[in-house]
């Protein structure tokens, strides 16, 4: 089945408030750029879980003499079993406004878009550090768990830090910089489509835009600025939600961030829904049940994919601010 984009959803949703709540989850250009498979089975309905196989090493290929055979190399596979995780949130409304449509409008609109943001967070936050192996595994496992020890996770040596901490510091390393930055890539099975950064290193690719052509700096139609390094859009993960703790978080001590790059693709990193689809889902207050509080709600069932681990990659040890006592 075609993956859907937002965009695709939005148009096929006539609904006002469910519009809304597509166009708050857009503002994340990490999830309208995502693509979602589903979890429908060939007999029909869905399922909660989704299971495919994550390519591990991948199969060569070399030239024969005649009369000689190929040496046998097969590509390298794991079965991986992905459970879907049920997160969201509730709000709720007092009948007395009822009495007032505009307000109940204005109120369920507001409620919407904070909750919608908050799953927004939480979905970006597990995809980073998400680990099922913790709190009764209700997350599922993130690029952080799911890289390490691979060969795609480079840690840069401390003796050799990029210093980007300082105006002075970026302007002398850029550079040095975007060097590192391509030997990150290199690693990987294609071309990245996103740089997932925390506002930190954000500032410093925008500081080193300034003094390289290799970026472009635009507006996407939501107004949201976008920046780009070739074809990657480098995307701020901002802060877990309900709190100004960063997804990416800045060691205190060292100075030093993560960067994380990938390709999106039904083949590299992905999302999954029961339906294929990425919108969360919203249950309005019905104001003509009894009780004096109406509850509504935002829900998602959703987790992601990794199905090659040469199509994501991470870079630690990025000096973004000063280390402590330097």
């Amino acid at each position: 089945m075609a993956a859907f984009t937002l965009a695709q959803a939005k148009n096929l949703s006539q609904d006002k408030l469910t519009n809304f709540v597509i166009d708050e989850f857009r503002k994340s250009p990490l999830l309208d750029a995502m693509v979602f498979d589903d979890t429908v089975k060939p007999q029909g309905g869905t399922t909660m879980t989704y299971v495919y196989n994550r390519v591990k090493t991948m199969a060569t290929a070399a030239g024969r003499a005649l009369n000689a055979e190929y040496t046998p190399q097969q590509a390298d596979t794991e079965q991986v079993t992905v459970n879907l995780k049920v997160f969201g949130g509730s709000f709720s409304i007092d009948r007395v406004i009822a009495a007032y449509e505009k307000q109940v409008l204005d109120l369920v609109q507001f409620q919407l878009q904070q909750k919608t943001t908050a799953v927004r967070s939480l979905f970006q936050d597990w995809m980073i550090n998400g680990d099922s192996s913790k709190d009764s595994g209700i997350a599922f496992d993130g690029l952080s768990k799911i890289l390490k020890g691979t060969s795609t996770e480079v840690t840069l040596d401390s003796a050799a830090l990029l210093d980007l901490s300082t105006a002075a510091s970026v302007k002398a390393n850029w550079q040095s910089f975007l060097y590192e930055l391509r030997q990150v890539e290199k690693l990987l099975d294609g071309e990245p489509g996103v740089i997932l950064v925390n506002n930190d290193l954000f500032a410093v690719f925008q500081s080193i835009a300034d003094l390289s052509t290799q970026f472009q700096q635009t507006k996407n139609e939501l107004g949201t600025q976008i920046v780009k390094y070739g074809n990657a859009t480098i995307m701020k993960m901002g802060d877990k939600p309900g709190t100004s703790t960063p997804i990416i978080q800045t060691d205190a001590e060292k100075g030093t961030t993560d960067m994380y790059l990938f390709r999106i693709g039904l083949d590299a990193v992905h999302g999954v829904t029961p339906e294929g689809t990425k919108e969360p889902k919203i249950y309005l207050p019905d104001m003509t049940r009894s009780g004096a509080v109406k509850t509504g709600e935002v829900e998602m069932v959703a987790a992601m994919a990794v199905k090659a681990t040469k199509s994501a990659a991470v870079l630690h040890g990025i000096q973004v601010a000063p280390a402590q006592g330097a």
